[in-house]
C-alpha cells in the first residue's frame, strides 16, 4: 500500500497542473514518501486533459480520471476516493491556493497521533469581505448543527485515514460536509491544522455566491438524512402524534365549551360547532397529523425492502470470515 494518495479535482486549470505537480514531487522526495496523484478533470473546456496526459506520461504516478462533462465537485471525489490506493487520503484544490507543504505535518497527524480527519484552517485568508463574512457565517452554522468544531468546514486541503473515504458516499453538493457524513459513520477523530492560504495565481474563482444556500439547504438535508434516514416513523411519526393532539383538543374545547354554555344556560341561541372557523382549523390540523403518519409508514416500508438496510460498517474482526456473517 502507498503512504499517500492526493486527490485533486479540477475544472479548467491547464495553467496550475504542472506547477503543482511539480510541488508535490518534490515534497514526496524530501520526506521519501511513496504515493499517487489522481487528477479527476470534471469536464474541463480547456486542454486540462492533455496537460494531466503529459505530466502523467513523465511520472507514472500522477494518474487521471476524466468526466464527459461536468458533474461537480462532490462527484469527482467520490470517484476519486474509490480509486485510491494510500494509506493516508488527501484533498487539495488545483489552483495552487492549497501548498503541498502542509502534507507532512497532516500526515504525521494521522499516522502518529491517531486522528481519522485532519481538516486545514485557512486562518489568514486572501479572498474578498464579500467571501470571507458568508464563510464564517456558513461555518458558525455548520459548527452548531454538526457538533464538530472546525474553523473551516469548506477547506479544500483534508487529510483523510484510507477506510474513512472508503467507507463514505459523497454525492450532490456534500463534499463541505465529508467530516459531518464521516462522524455519522463513526469516524470521530476529527483534527485541525492551521494551514496557509495563497492568493489564486492562475484563472478565477469556479465557486459564486449560491454556493452558502445551497450549503445551507445541504447542511438541512444531511442533517435530516443521517438522524433519521433509518426510523422516519421518529420523524414523521412525534410530528404527525403533535399535530393530532393539538387538533384533537381543540375539538374536546369546542366540544365542552358548547356544553357547558348549554348547562348553564348562559345564551339563548347556541351555534353549531360546525358554524365556528376554530373547528375547521382543527380539522385541518388533525388532517395534517394523519397525513404525517402514513408518510411515517411509507418511509418505514421503503427502508424495510431496501437493500441496503443493513449496511453497517464492520471496523474489524476476531476469529471470523466476512462469509461467516451471512
Amino acid at each position: 500500500m502507498l503512504d499517500i494518495s492526493i486527490v485533486i479535482p479540477q475544472l479548467n486549470e491547464e495553467e496550475s497542473l504542472p506547477e503543482l505537480t511539480a510541488w508535490i514531487e518534490r515534497v514526496m522526495k524530501e520526506y521519501q514518501y511513496s504515493y499517487e496523484v489522481l487528477f479527476i478533470d470534471d469536464g474541463s473546456t480547456d486542454n486540462s486533459w492533455e496537460v494531466i496526459q503529459k505530466l502523467s506520461a513523465t511520472n507514472p504516478m500522477i494518474k487521471g480520471i476524466r468526466f464527459n462533462r461536468n458533474y461537480g465537485k462532490s462527484a469527482a471525489l467520490h470517484v476519486g476516493f474509490q480509486a485510491t490506493s494510500g494509506k493516508v487520503v488527501f484533498t487539495m484544490d488545483a489552483d495552487l491556493q492549497d501548498s503541498p507543504d502542509e502534507i507532512p505535518e497532516m500526515y504525521k497527524m494521522i499516522t502518529e497521533q491517531g486522528f481519522d480527519i485532519v481538516s486545514g484552517w485557512k486562518k489568514k485568508r486572501y479572498d474578498p469581505i464579500s467571501k470571507t463574512i458568508p464563510t464564517k457565517l456558513f461555518n458558525w452554522a455548520t459548527r452548531k448543527m454538526s457538533g464538530i468544531h472546525l474553523h473551516d468546514f469548506n477547506c479544500g486541503l483534508k487529510a483523510y485515514r484510507s477506510r474513512v473515504v472508503k467507507s463514505i458516499e459523497v454525492y450532490g453538493e456534500m463534499h463541505r460536509y465529508i467530516p459531518f457524513i464521516a462522524k455519522w459513520n463513526g469516524f470521530k477523530k476529527i483534527g485541525e491544522k492551521v494551514v496557509e492560504h495563497r492568493a489564486r495565481k492562475y484563472g478565477h474563482t469556479k465557486f459564486g455566491l449560491e454556493r452558502f444556500v445551497n450549503g445551507f439547504l445541504d447542511l438541512l438535508s444531511i442533517s435530516f438524512v443521517h438522524k433519521y434516514k433509518r426510523r422516519p416513523m421518529h420523524f414523521f411519526g412525534s410530528l404527525g402524534a403533535l399535530s393530532f393532539l393539538i387538533g384533537f383538543l381543540i375539538v374536546l374545547y369546542l366540544v365542552l365549551n358548547k356544553m357547558y354554555h348549554i348547562y348553564w344556560a348562559l345564551t339563548p341561541v347556541h351555534r353549531d360547532i360546525t358554524d365556528n372557523t376554530l373547528f375547521y382549523v382543527s380539522l385541518t390540523i388533525l388532517i395534517i397529523g394523519v397525513q404525517l403518519f402514513l408518510a411515517g409508514f411509507l418511509g418505514e416500508m421503503m427502508v424495510t425492502n431496501s437493500p441496503k438496510k443493513n449496511d453497517y460498517l464492520v471496523l474489524e474482526r476476531v476469529n471470523l470470515q466476512a462469509q461467516d456473517l451471512h
